[in-house]
């Protein structure tokens, strides 16, 4: 008879697994909890300390580590030596385990008391299930109640090859890696201020990308916290890479400002196009006007619900990507008429952002990691006016939406926005009065008067070569952080222009 070690914190699914164990001829030993749930469901099982001739002890924290426990498992049955080793100390195979870990992500997340969760650091699972994966040629790890289907199938069904086990043994020091992981990271936010020895980046995959950034690179997202498997629903195509990286800067600039009607159009990464109106119908229609050459074949990110109206009106043009909250039935039977167009939503009145709390950057031979970066809510609220003149309730309005696409836009760059909608944008350049001037230059190629606008820099300007700009082209406000050995010749310029100046003394790059 073949025998099952059985010990799970998530006891979803495990009565049935078990009961399909016991009818494919598995004799069943469990521990603790586990096994009181198996008992009570009519299982005749078999509790761990019968097998190590050793109560459980100091609390539970030492119940598996035994060596009949660990010797059943690890010893190789392709061996005669380790065989009759296992006669000779009366070690019995285990020829399945079944573990997963104490629960210590929920427990950081429900509370902070650090000796309970010291007690939810799992020791004998992590060591059940690496040892099983050691041995895969004879025995079957099972981590994930997802698998259980699986594992009977292969039981049942001649399946059980070596192949099938390498697969588990895969998963499960994934598992492993995973849990220490998330141990040792939190250790150091509590301890090292997130930044330790070392540090951890674990991703769960969601899928593989057609390939990568290029045809001959291959690619796959990975997720946080379920955060794609819970708000990403693919309606039509397939997510590139590419796509990916670009809606990610579209959706965070369209959720950047609540539950308004905000619309960003995005190409390569950076915004073209953005507008908040009464309707989401006017705020695309708005947003488009903003650069509607390069929203052609770009990323449409819809705070809210696509209908048929609004997507009669995407349609105009090739868009190669719509994300929103929801798409309609109908709108989905309007945008079916393109045959290239990608549609996804992420089943909620709004888009959804994950909020990461660190964000990080590839660098040739490692990465660099940080704080992530995000706009205070009152950032632009509390910004310092140091001007003479000020800003009235609209034009601070359009401050508050440039500056925070400013701060999502890569640098250098200048953000131009008039009545809730962007008009110019220059980004990514070397020069900040170059991405004023660039930005300028495509406001006036499109026929957009950006007389009155408010304009928005990310980072302090060094001269005031671009306020210059700016008052040329009729600018009337100006945010930006503030902090150049300069700025009181900034602030001289704006008041000799009559143009109010706020100092945010808040730096956002993104390189």
């Amino acid at each position: 008879m073949k025998r099952a070690l059985v010990s799970v914190s998530d006891k979803a699914g495990i009565v049935e697994f078990c009961n399909s164990l016991v009818k494919n001829g598995y004799e069943i030993i469990s521990t603790g909890g586990t096994y009181k749930k198996l008992v009570e469901a009519g299982i005749a099982a078999i509790e761990i300390d019968e097998v190590t001739k050793f109560p459980e002890c100091f609390e539970g924290r030492v119940k598996t580590l035994n060596p009949y426990v660990h010797g059943g498992i690890l010893h190789r049955r392709d061996k005669q030596s380790h065989l009759d080793q296992a006669k000779e100390l009366g070690v019995e195979s285990i020829d399945l385990v079944c573990v997963n870990l104490y629960p210590f992500k929920e427990t950081i997340e429900k509370t902070d008391d650090f000796d309970e969760i010291i007690e939810n650091i799992d020791i004998g699972g992590p060591a059940m299930v690496r040892s099983a994966a050691k041995n895969f040629d004879a025995v079957i790890i099972v981590t994930n109640v997802q698998d259980y289907a699986e594992v009977i199938d292969a039981i049942e069904n001649e399946k059980n090859t070596k192949d099938f086990r390498r697969g588990y043994m895969i998963k499960a020091y994934e598992h492993t890696a995973a849990y220490d992981s998330m141990i040792a990271n939190y250790m150091n936010e509590r301890f090292n201020e997130g930044f330790g020895e070392k540090q951890f980046i674990v991703g769960e995959k969601v899928m593989n990308t057609r390939y990568g950034e290029n045809p001959h690179q291959k690619g796959a997202l990975y997720e946080f916290n379920n955060h794609f498997t819970d708000n990403f629903t693919t309606l039509k195509g397939e997510a590139s890479f590419n796509n990916l990286n670009d809606l990610n800067g579209a959706v965070k600039i369209a959720r950047g400002f609540g539950e308004q009607n905000a619309v960003c159009i995005s190409k390569h990464g950076n915004p073209c196009g953005f507008a908040i109106k009464d309707t989401l119908l006017e705020s695309y229609t708005e947003a488009l006007k903003c650069d509607p050459v390069s929203a052609f074949g770009g990323v449409v990110a819809v705070n809210g619900t696509v209908n048929a109206e609004l997507a009669e009106k995407m349609n105009e043009i090739f868009l190669e990507v719509v994300i929103a909250g929801r798409i309609t039935l109908e709108a989905q039977e309007i945008f079916a008429k393109k045959k290239r167009i990608k549609l996804f939503e992420m089943g909620a009145d709004t888009l959804i952002l994950a909020n990461d709390k660190k964000d990080f950057k590839h660098v040739d031979g490692g990465f660099v990691f940080q704080d992530a970066d995000m706009v205070g809510v009152d950032e632009v609220k509390n910004a310092k006016l140091v001007s003479k003149i000020a800003a009235q309730s609209q034009d601070m309005k359009d401050m508050e939406i440039a500056y925070k696409i400013a701060s999502l836009t890569k640098s250098n760059c200048v953000v131009y926005v008039k009545n809730s909608a962007m008009v110019a944008v220059g980004m990514g350049m070397t020069s900040r009065v170059d991405a004023a001037q660039c930005a300028l230059k495509k406001a006036k190629d499109m026929g957009l008067d950006v007389r009155g606008a408010a304009l928005a820099s990310e980072a302090f300007f060094p001269f005031r070569d671009s306020i210059d700009a700016a008052a040329e082209a009729g600018i009337k406000n100006v945010i930006e952080p503030g902090g150049s050995i300069r700025d009181q010749e900034i602030i001289d310029a704006a008041n000799e222009f009559g143009m109010s100046l706020y100092f945010s003394e808040v730096r956002h790059f993104l390189h």
